[in-house]
């Protein structure tokens, strides 16, 4: 392919309408490579942004006023910059329909460029049936080991596209003969559905499978029947495929021509059997190393946002402590005058009792916060890189996957793990030291007996293990990318370039407080005064 082309993101105030754009990034491409400089731009519209997408991006009002620019400037550059190439985007429904070309009708502008194909789709065709879980792109770049970029920035979510193209799916689509500009466009415009259900009874289920299946089948058959022309459309194009020439014969017996079990003698099992087994035990150590390193970045991760959040909640828990004990005490008023104007007095006493016990749940919870929000510091870059390496040998060696037909071996790997775990969270170094050094003498504290290392070698045992290990890996692929998609996270990350973030954020958070607790404290009073007038007392 030796066409040019342009893959563009944006990042927005929000995805309520208006939306509008903060920061557009792109990259001029030749063909599947990146040709000359990128395009990148801070837009400033002064435009409310929302704080969901603030804690993603990162960008505030106030960054964009100081380093945006207007949008009109900012269009014309990028018009200059992308000609009538056709744009490119890992969404292009959102970024180009929803984003760009509202954004351009409102501002009395042009349209830019011409339509190009969805990145997103062709990620989801090649890739089909998805091997990392899902296509949410920093799923597929953990799951691809690509190069970490700026995740939630737009020019870094360009250049992980970028990686994408060139690492998985340039391979892909050339080995299914697509090499050509307009034959890439028609194969993402193509009518197309996943190839395994994302919904419904048979969730996760191949539809394939419906050639043999004919509760399956009749599934699809009701899809195809359906009163809503999206769902109709896709029963159809599935009984379609189901009912082309050969499907079932290619996916029983292998490739054409060839029969999977001709000429297959008893010793070449025993071979076949020893190369397979090899083969697993392999996949297995890859699988562990693997999962080691997702645990370990998912833990880094976690800790990072913990020790923000604690640092948040020391400066400003006693304000929320505060706020929510006037909201219960506004509820109880309230409820309390409702009762006596009823003339229910015996639920009085009912709403003192509960009135207590809440308050004394909720000060319990804030006591227990305020406890770990002060064990809650951050560790030294060494104590980090420590605690991380103990950590992945830890698990790849103690994995209660590595028994999952034994219940009992398992049991006490899963207790083992647990206490490793439990010491991650919480820093401590010395006894995953202790654990590593002595795992049977650790666990002999709580009553075990020693747990040895040995692991069934069957090659149903070792298939069952790989793809358990498989499974792990994708959730924490995922658990992995809805952390580091959130607002928590961002913040991590900004704290580290400038601390003092947080005392910012504080001040706003407890302005905010504070005036909320204003207003209920005037609410709680205008009730004692009722319960005064009521009772002849005034509540205390």
């Amino acid at each position: 392919m030796n066409t040019d082309w342009i893959i563009l993101d944006t990042e927005t105030s929000g995805l309520s309408s208006p939306i509008y754009t903060v920061e557009l990034a792109a990259q001029r491409m030749r063909g599947w490579a990146p040709f000359g400089e990128p395009f990148r731009k801070l837009i400033n519209q002064n435009a409310w942004i929302s704080p969901e997408a603030s804690r993603v991006h990162g960008y505030t009002p106030e960054i964009l006023e100081r380093d945006g620019f207007p949008p009109e400037a900012v269009y014309a550059a990028f018009a200059d910059y992308a000609g009538d190439l056709p744009l490119v985007s890992y969404n292009l429904e959102y970024d180009l329909d929803k984003v760009l070309i509202p954004e351009w009708k409102r501002l009395g502008i042009s349209p830019i460029g011409s339509r190009g194909f969805c990145a997103l789709r062709l990620a989801q065709r090649l890739l089909d049936p998805v091997p990392a879980g899902n296509c949410k792109l920093q799923t597929l770049r953990q799951f691809y080991y690509l190069p970490e970029r700026g995740a939630h920035t737009a020019l870094g979510d360009v250049e992980t596209v970028i990686d994408l193209l060139d690492t998985v799916l340039k391979p892909l689509a050339e080995s299914r003969g697509l090499e050509e500009w307009d034959a890439i466009r028609a194969f993402v415009e193509d009518e197309w559905f996943p190839t395994c259900f994302a919904f419904g009874k048979f969730r996760g289920r191949d539809y394939r499978d419906a050639t043999r299946e004919p509760q399956l089948r009749s599934w699809i058959e009701g899809l195809a029947r359906s009163s809503n022309p999206r769902t109709a459309a896709m029963g159809r194009w599935y009984i379609a495929n189901l009912d082309g020439p050969g499907l079932f014969e290619k996916r029983a017996n292998g490739p054409a021509g060839t029969n999977a079990g001709a000429g297959v003698t008893s010793s070449d099992m025993v071979v076949f059997g020893d190369r397979e087994a090899r083969l697993l035990r392999d996949k297995i150590a890859a699988a562990r190393e693997r999962l080691a390193s997702l645990e370990a970045d998912y833990t880094r991760d976690r800790m990072a946002v913990d020790v923000v959040q604690a640092a948040l909640f020391r400066l400003v828990g006693a304000y929320h402590r505060n706020r929510d004990r006037l909201r219960d005490l506004v509820d109880y008023r309230q409820s309390l005058i409702d009762a006596l104007l009823l003339g229910r007095e015996d639920d009085v006493v009912q709403l003192d009792t509960g009135y207590a016990h809440r308050r004394e749940k909720v000060e319990a919870e804030y006591d227990q916060a305020n406890r770990e929000a002060e064990d809650q510091r951050p560790l030294s870059d060494a104590d980090k890189e420590r605690l991380t390496a103990l950590w992945k040998k830890l698990v790849r060696l103690f994995h209660p996957d590595r028994f999952a037909g034994d219940p009992v071996k398992r049991q006490k790997y899963e207790a083992l793990i647990k206490a490793i775990n439990h010491a991650r969270d919480a820093g401590d170094i010395d006894t995953l030291e202790r654990i590593a050094s002595d795992p049977d003498g650790y666990l002999s504290g709580f009553g075990s007996d020693e747990i040895g290392i040995d692991e069934d070698n069957s090659l149903q045992h070792l298939q069952a293990l790989y793809d358990a290990l498989q499974s792990e890996i994708l959730a924490r692929l995922e658990a992995l990318g809805d952390l580091r998609e959130g607002g928590d996270f961002e913040l991590a990350r900004a704290y580290e370039r400038d601390p003092a973030i947080v005392t910012r954020i504080a001040e706003h958070q407890i302005s905010n407080l504070t005036d909320e607790a204003a207003v209920l404290q005037a609410k709680a009073d205008e009730l004692a005064d009722q319960l005064e007038e009521i009772t002849g007392e005034r509540p205390s």
